[in-house]
């Protein structure tokens, strides 16, 4: 459901008939009847008011069918318009809105899901270069491999993946072909089954399955077609916290090995770690990555094992939507390593290149601290100027596009009190006789604006620049024949006929000066409060 800034739903629909979210069906038909009578084209003769009156009855009728309709009522509840508009609709009769979320919730994944591309890819490509190989004279290119990989969901429950593999390292090369069909067996379990051609040969078959809320095991077996060995392969996950996984891996067969691990993923930071034991090899790894901003990150990394040594220090920043570049520095048992990586969508390029052979602790020095030295300089005088000059033309774009639908927004406000002018007056003038309630002035917006309450005048004019609304007429009219006004809670104001927001994701209230037994009164709301007048707390000592 449509939320503001302060995550109260907007209940723009009952806000339209001046209704509580709790509303009978029978408080319903009245509020629809009261405001049809206003907002009927029938009502009106001259052309321009027929036209006003054709625009908004539409959103009477609207409210009231979906309000006065018990399950669509529902689904607005828990989804708003949006849950009604995306063509959700109940299968088994639901009576429970846990049941009636639950579905929803179901059928809206598969939409979800219906609208994810058939075929969706994703490659790797990995440059391998060699300082020392360049200086001895034989070539800057150590070795190169690609991987490649393509998923197509071939109906509602089965799916295709092909994928393939090459590597060149020097004078020999290496390369595969795979492909995995896997199939949904139900929303708790699925089966693959993979086969692949080339260095590795292999058939397998994987099931998984979800033993609980929290945990899922999958099960492994897979067939060298090259010597005909087993292997098999066991692993179970769970969820540890609502950012923690943990999992163990149990594989057995010609490569025997056990693994713990864990990851961790937040807002601001994500981590990993884990621990391997096989049949002749040991192993231990981590990494940590912390989120500066949504742009930018550093990331830590080590191993360390029987067979590895390694430590890896840099950081990444996003280019653009959907590319992202990362800049590494690695030092270990193989040697110093400056490492590039430009991700786009699914897409990976990744160009090691390797500095030196030898550990020295001057070289190794100098190879983190001048590339770090240059990346800030280029931040601080190239990157940060040119990044702050695009965001504040967007900040300007977005400025213009808001301006544009606050002053539409304006003018159809403006348009919705033109109707309701008639009835107000008559209201007004029959409470004037009697003593009763008049609203002398109201305006609506934003808090900000409202602070200095002896300055209500819109200074900038009908011109969309202010963040106020004057409401004066529309709060004459909700005021029923006993002389009474409510606003309900819950309810956001801006969704009153007559209203509309004139600043939008900023916090608004609504200020009210009021008559009422020929004493003045005056009252500050917040925009989902509820509103009661005439109140003896509201009146302005003499």
């Amino acid at each position: 459901m449509k939320t503001d800034s302060d995550g109260s739903s907007n209940k723009e629909l009952y806000a339209l008939l001046n209704i509580s979210p709790e509303a009978s069906t029978e408080e319903i038909r009245k509020a629809y009847r009261q405001w049809a009578q206003v907002y009927h084209p029938d009502k009106y003769q001259a052309p321009q008011m027929k036209d006003i009156a054709t625009e908004n009855f539409p959103r009477i009728c609207e409210a009231y069918e979906i309000l006065c309709d018990e399950t669509k009522r529902q689904i607005y509840d828990i989804y708003g318009m949006e849950g009604l508009a995306a063509g959700l609709e109940l299968g088994p009769k639901l009576n429970k809105a846990d049941e009636i979320k639950e579905e929803l919730e179901r059928l809206r994944r598969e939409k979800e899901l219906e609208k994810v591309a058939h075929v969706c890819s994703a490659g790797t490509i990995v440059a391998q270069l060699s300082l020392p190989q360049f200086l001895e004279g034989e070539g800057i290119m150590k070795g190169m491999a690609m991987e490649s990989e393509a998923h197509s969901r071939l109906s509602k429950n089965n799916a295709i993946g092909i994928g393939g593999n090459l590597a060149v390292n020097g004078n020999a090369g290496a390369g595969d072909a795979s492909i995995v069909f896997r199939h949904q067996m139900s929303s708790f379990s699925s089966l693959e089954f993979m086969g692949s051609v080339g260095t590795r040969a292999l058939i397998g078959v994987r099931t998984s399955r979800h033993l609980s809320q929290h945990s899922t095991a999958s099960m492994g077996l897979a067939m060298s077609l090259r010597d005909g060995s087993i292997n098999l392969s066991n692993i179970w996950t769970r969820q540890l916290s609502a950012t923690t996984k943990g999992n163990i891996q149990l594989s057995l067969g010609s490569e025997s090995s056990v693994s713990v691990g864990w990851k961790k993923k937040e807002q601001k930071l994500s981590a990993a770690g884990e621990i391997k034991v096989g049949t002749g090899s040991f192993a231990a790894s981590a990494h940590y990555t912390h989120h500066f901003s949504s742009k930018s990150h550093g990331r830590i990394a080590g191993v360390f094992g029987s067979t590895e040594l390694q430590l890896e220090v840099g950081g990444g920043r996003k280019i653009s939507e959907f590319s992202t570049v990362h800049m590494l520095y690695t030092i270990g048992v193989q040697g110093i390593f400056w490492k590039f990586e430009l991700h786009r969508g699914g897409q990976k390029l990744i160009v090691p290149i390797l500095l030196s052979t030898h550990l020295s602790p001057l070289f190794a020095t100098g190879a983190f601290v001048i590339p770090a030295s240059i990346y800030f300089i280029v931040k601080k005088y190239v990157m940060k100027p040119y990044y702050l000059k695009r965001e504040k033309m967007k900040a300007l774009e977005n400025a213009e596009k808001t301006f544009t639908k606050i002053r539409e927004a304006k003018a159809a406000a403006k348009k919705a009190q033109q109707l309701l002018e008639t009835v107000a007056n008559r209201k007004r003038n029959r409470q004037l006789e009697t003593d009763g309630l008049v609203v002398t002035h109201a305006v609506y917006g934003s808090c900000k604006a409202l602070g200095s309450r002896r300055k209500h005048t819109e200074e900038n004019g009908d011109d969309g620049v202010s963040q106020i609304l004057d409401v004066t007429l529309p709060m004459n009219f909700l005021v029923n024949d006993s002389g009474q006004l409510k606003l309900h809670e819950g309810v956001k104001k801006s969704g009153i006929m007559g209203f509309c927001d004139p600043c939008p994701d900023e916090p608004k209230q609504l200020y009210v000066e009021y008559m009422f037994h020929g004493s003045k009164f005056e009252v500050t709301v917040d925009d989902y409060a509820e509103l009661i007048i005439p109140q003896e707390a509201h009146r302005i000592p003499s």
